[in-house]
């Protein structure tokens, strides 16, 4: 399985690693890591970005709008702001697929301009001229489950059957994308861990992962430092490496085919080791 991101194809036939920049002051983990004198700062965004690709990442996903329950609302122009250098920057500078982590039409079309790869929506699409903007750009989409939205969406999240329903609201996205001309090639599922799902549900989702995944569909997983490592654990954000890890390796053995770290270096060595004792 290939994934055409522009400039890029991605061999999907083995896991690819996707490295977090969030370019936001308030993200759970990283929020703020890129700022200095009260600002973005694109030498510590290139920094990050080398390192990524240094440790054997192939994508970077850059995020301009923390999504943690309770976070601050951005405006366009905010989120313009922290998304757009940092993709111009980076896309000048290294040889990594771009993903854009945005919900916002404009951030999407700008992006594409300025070098992105792919489109990213935790809201899978569903904003006000999303759709419409990330077909016009041409990118491949990744469209995520998420119950409620980021201010409520853990609340109380219920299901009568989580991977069901998840699955089924994936196909829904597909079905919208693909009316408005996104091809069904160019569509990456992520069941969205820890978005609007208790720990019961974030398990349940890792347990039968083969059944959100297809043949022709990538899957994208992020549970890298996730809250729910800390609960089941007892372990503070710093202290979550060996449960992202143990996690990553369970998801690329159920069939997720990007997965979305922090820590790439330490996750790129344990799908190695996984990928020479699974393949043929």
């Amino acid at each position: 399985m290939k994934l055409n991101c522009g400039k890029h194809i991605l061999d999907l036939n083995r896991p690819q690693v996707m490295g977090i920049l969030n370019t936001t002051p308030d993200s759970f983990s990283d929020g703020g890591s890129y700022y200095a004198d009260g600002g973005l700062n694109l030498d510590l965004v290139l920094r990050r970005a080398q390192q990524i690709q240094e440790e054997g990442g192939t994508i970077v996903d850059i995020g301009g709008e923390s999504t943690r329950p309770g976070a601050a609302v951005v405006s366009e122009q905010q989120e313009l702001d922290r998304v757009v250098p940092a993709v111009e920057a980076i896309s000048k500078r290294f040889d990594l697929v771009i993903s854009v982590d945005t919900s916002t039409p404009a951030v999407m079309r700008e992006s594409a301009a300025a070098g992105a790869g792919l489109i990213n929506d935790v809201r899978a699409l569903t904003r006000a001229g999303a759709l419409q903007a990330a077909a016009a750009t041409g990118l491949p989409v990744c469209v995520m489950h998420m119950q409620g939205d980021p201010g409520t969406m853990q609340a109380n999240p219920e299901y009568a059957d989580v991977v069901g329903e998840v699955r089924a609201y994936l196909d829904g996205r597909l079905a919208a994308c693909e009316a408005a001309g996104i091809p069904r090639e160019k569509v990456v599922y992520d069941p969205g861990f820890g978005f609007g799902k208790n720990d019961e549900h974030n398990l349940e989702l890792l347990r039968r992962l083969p059944e959100l995944a297809s043949p022709d569909l990538p899957l994208l997983v992020g549970l890298s430092r996730k809250s729910m490592i800390g609960r089941l654990l007892d372990r503070s954000v710093e202290e979550r490496l060996p449960g992202s890890l143990a996690l990553a390796m369970l998801s690329a053995q159920r069939g997720a085919h990007i997965i979305r770290v922090h820590d790439v270096a330490a996750t790129v060595d344990v799908l190695k080791l996984q990928q020479l004792v699974d393949r043929p």
